[in-house]
């Protein structure tokens, strides 16, 4: 199961159609993630190292983070 979610991750950082269109509707923009690493590679190293719960709730943490009125920045998994 856990390699199956890491390679969905895959395949939507590799479908930027899909990406910019979801970006679209539900935050009226296109850009990419405020953060670095990205949200969604910050999901899947978190998924790798810690599992499919623990590794997806941090993964959720970090999305919620994610919006107009946080400023971003370098914010590696620990």
């Amino acid at each position: 199961m856990k390699r199956f979610i890491l390679k969905l991750i895959r395949l939507y950082q590799k479908s930027w159609f899909f990406r910019s269109r979801i970006l679209k509707t539900l935050f009226l923009t296109d850009k990419v993630c405020r953060f670095t690493p990205t949200c969604s590679e910050y999901t899947y190293q978190a998924i790798e190292k810690y599992g499919i719960l623990a590794g997806g709730w941090k993964g959720l943490k970090r999305i919620s983070r994610c919006h107009p009125l946080n400023k971003g920045g370098f914010d590696p998994l620990k």
